[in-house]
């Protein structure tokens, strides 16, 4: 028998350093070839890192949350032949770990070529039968492979206490749930009972470059934002009408086809705010491609799918590529190159939109249009008091480049474009 190690492979665009997202894998396990062990993340995406040999891992060369340098030991795996690790060379650590392997603990890290970096604070961790108060509409935090697990076995995951980073449904947990079922608890009388609890939740993976970037972003940008109210009356009932002729054929759309169509005619008399900024060089690059990012939720947190070359697509076009973008980031699977590139960003909340919101730059960009829910209100037209579809446009910009008097002329141009949908075709 071998040992073969795999290390924390380049993956590229210059990065040294990935923090290790979540491991698939324990110590002791059998793997196969192409089996994903881990998930780890860069400043753009999450990237899984499969198996290239069969086996069975002896040690885990890092915990979730840990940022690894690019060739540090990921973790070891026991194999058939001589492995790609002499014996002699066997780290201390890694020879303990093989002699108690069926003792050892879920992550056992060999100290040689790992960057040390301050672990999370522990978090305490529920028994797996402890009754779970979720709403009925509450998303649980969960990768899609134990989504599977919890459609497969009948489980709704809304009842299950997840025991990882930010109360995370783990594959344990499912476990636990089908060997113990739930605790049925009575709540009567407790609602005005005094809490002393806290939860710790370590700031990592998703969550921890969210931070980062927002971060950075209001620092560095001069943010400053602008609303606007728009009659979408007209081209809601335009979307309404195509939905009902080509719904069946080319597909559904949402108003967010026709934004990316506004955005894209507007520009082209506003070429200063489909740019780039960058404050080290000081050099501001404006682009005739737009590539608009669209701002999507995710289990794991809130990420930017890039619809490439907006001004060459059709409405439809659009609501395919929006569609697939969208669902591809919340299902974990976007690629690095569908997160990066994009020269402005579109953000909606949908029906939760509020009134008015201030968005906060996708950094190198210098602006990002916001959307607001749609509500009926009496509006004055030509005397008289009619009902209308009105919605806001919160939109946000870097003063550094964008003029504010500019800024609300673009603004402006897109709302005259939704209200007379129609100029949306017209060349």
């Amino acid at each position: 028998m071998g040992t073969h190690v795999i290390k924390m492979p380049d993956i590229g665009e210059g990065i040294a350093e990935v923090e290790l997202s979540v491991w698939h894998v324990k110590v002791g396990d059998m793997v196969v070839e192409d089996q994903v062990l881990a998930d780890v993340m860069t400043d753009k995406a999450m990237v899984d890192i499969p198996s290239p040999v069969h086996g069975k891992v002896i040690a885990l060369g890092g915990v979730p949350g840990e940022v690894m340098a690019v060739g540090s030991i990921l973790i070891s795996i026991e194999v058939e032949g001589a492995g790609n690790v002499k014996e002699s060379s066997q780290p201390a650590a890694l020879k303990e770990v093989k002699e108690e392997a069926p003792k050892a603990a879920a992550v056992a890290a060999p100290k040689v070529e790992t960057v040390v970096a301050s672990k999370p604070a522990p978090i305490s961790r529920p028994a797996p039968q402890a009754p779970v108060a979720r709403e009925a509409d509450e998303r649980p935090l969960a990768s899609p492979a134990v989504r599977k697990h919890a459609l497969d076995a009948g489980i709704q995951l809304r009842l299950v206490q997840g025991t990882g980073p930010a109360g995370r449904i783990l594959h344990e947990d499912l476990d636990a749930y089908l060997a113990h079922g739930p605790s049925v608890t009575s709540t009567a009388g407790t609602a005005y009972a005094e809490r002393n609890d806290e939860q710790q939740i370590p700031v990592i993976g998703m969550r921890r470059k969210i931070a980062q970037r927002m971060q950075d972003a209001t620092q560095r940008a001069a943010h400053f934002s602008y609303v606007e109210e728009i009659d979408v009356t007209a081209v809601e009932e335009l979307r309404a009408h195509l939905n009902e002729k080509h719904g069946a054929t080319r597909g559904k759309l949402t108003l967010l086809p026709f934004l990316v169509r506004a955005m894209v005619v507007a520009l082209r008399d506003f070429p200063q705010i489909n740019a780039r900024y960058d404050d080290e060089a000081q050099v501001i690059t404006r682009l005739g491609a737009v590539h608009v990012g669209v701002a999507t939720q995710s289990d794991i947190g809130l990420m930017v799918p890039v619809v490439r070359h907006a001004e060459a697509r059709s409405l439809w076009d659009s609501a395919a590529e929006i569609s697939r973008l969208a669902s591809a980031a919340r299902n974990g699977k976007s690629s690095r190159d569908e997160l990066s590139g994009s020269t402005i960003t579109l953000t909606s909340l949908g029906a939760l939109g509020g009134i008015v919101s201030t968005p906060v730059l996708n950094l190198p960009e210098v602006a990002i249009v916001g959307v607001n829910k749609i509500v009926e209100r009496p509006m004055v037209i030509k005397g008289q008091i009619v009902i209308r579809k009105m919605m806001n446009l919160s939109s946000s910009f870097d003063h550094r480049v964008v003029d504010g008097m500019d800024a609300a002329l673009f603004i402006q141009a897109i709302r005259g474009l939704l209200e007379q949908p129609a100029t949306l075709f017209v060349e």
